[in-house]
């Protein structure tokens, strides 16, 4: 999927700009690669558009930042400069549409290493919640 095709189904799913979906888009990439060891960064990388490598691969250290559910909305937050709710829908939206791009086998291989409340938010939320 090409780097624009992301962003637009970011967009759609989190109900906000393309332009928004795009800083959602890159600050969720940089805060997962923040969270996930190297070896599953680069993992990510190599499946997404050439375009979004950057946000993704990781440089040294290879050991992943431990920081919780608040933080990765915080962090998302600050680098896309939206609000904790907009953040949410951006993460839950970059999650599952990194999902659909890079399979389930890798997608599940990276998420295995977050808390499960981050993890929640790959998961689609049921018609009607």
């Amino acid at each position: 999927m090409a780097e624009l095709q992301f962003y637009e189904k970011v967009a759609a799913r989190a109900g906000v700009p393309p332009e928004t979906a795009q800083s959602l888009t890159e600050a969720t990439l940089r805060t997962l690669s923040e969270r996930i060891s190297g070896g599953e960064a680069a993992d990510l990388a190599d499946h997404v558009a050439h375009e979004l490598r950057p946000f993704v691969a990781k440089a040294p250290p290879e050991e992943p930042e431990v920081f919780a559910y608040d933080e990765f909305l915080r962090r998302v937050a600050d680098r896309a400069g939206v609000d904790q709710g907009v953040a949410e829908r951006g993460v839950r939206a970059v999650l599952q549409t990194l999902h659909r791009v890079v399979g389930h086998d890798e997608f599940e291989d990276a998420m295995s290493q977050l808390p499960a409340d981050i993890r929640a938010l790959a998961q689609p939320v049921p018609r009607g919640a």
